[in-house]
């Protein structure tokens, strides 16, 4: 067994006993493995054990990738953690089956415009910026309301929400905020949790744990260029 393999079996298993000592937890937890900045030949042996939910944070790299793997191994759900801009948006539609960062309205009436042109949509979460650190994407906790109620508006379609905590800080009360926004606003899904903090995030209902470092080691570097995108996610 690859040592990739290995790791994924170890996080399942931290995933299931986190579940069972939860008070609370979400009716299912799924490992979202970030597999930004490894190649195929990386990824291919969680393929091989048979995981099939995957993150990326660029759709660039995402589109140099996933494309083949999908052809070969049926079943892979593809999440994009990353910003997004509307001019990566044709892109992105055509290869990810979830946006995990939905964070503002121009974003949202972009994608009911390539709705309205016949595109299929994938499930959306909304971004949360709880730590609102201004170098992060993500829309501040007073103004995701609002921007829940145009999604809506917009008939997309939003299941959920998103956050990454500060590096420096307790993650809880980050868990703890945007778990009370969904409850608020009857969103069911919830991606929060890293491989630093994701049994933390689990007790507080996490339905999506994504988890990279855990699993494939530190990132490798890529290129400065990164598709006029900040890197702001930690795995």
């Amino acid at each position: 067994m690859s040592l990739e393999a290995e790791n994924l079996a170890h996080i399942l298993a931290r995933i299931e006993a986190a579940r069972k000592a939860a008070i609370r937890p979400a009716a299912s937890t799924t490992l979202v493995a970030v597999s930004k900045t490894h190649g195929p030949e990386r990824v291919q042996p969680l393929l091989d054990a048979g995981h099939r939910v995957f993150g990326e944070n660029r759709v660039r790299e995402a589109h140099a990738k996933w494309p083949a793997l999908k052809d070969r191994f049926p079943g892979i759900v593809l999440h994009l953690i990353g910003p997004l801009q509307t001019n990566k948006l044709r892109d992105a539609l055509a290869l990810f089956d979830v946006i995990e960062t939905l964070d503002r309205p121009r974003l949202a009436e972009a994608l009911a415009q390539w709705r309205d042109r016949g595109a299929r949509l994938p499930d959306l979460f909304l971004q949360v910026n709880t730590g609102e650190e201004p170098q992060k994407a993500g829309v501040a906790p007073l103004e995701a309301p609002s921007l829940i109620v145009r999604a809506r508006a917009l008939s997309l379609p939003l299941k959920g929400l998103m956050c990454i905590p500060p590096a420096d800080a307790d993650p809880v009360p980050h868990f703890a905020l945007l778990a009370k926004l969904a409850r608020d606003h009857a969103l069911p899904l919830l991606s929060m949790g890293m491989s630093g903090d994701f049994e933390r995030a689990i007790r507080f209902g996490a339905t999506h744990v994504r988890v990279g470092s855990a699993i494939f080691g530190p990132r490798l570097q890529l290129s400065e260029k990164k598709d006029g995108l900040a890197d702001n996610e930690r795995r």
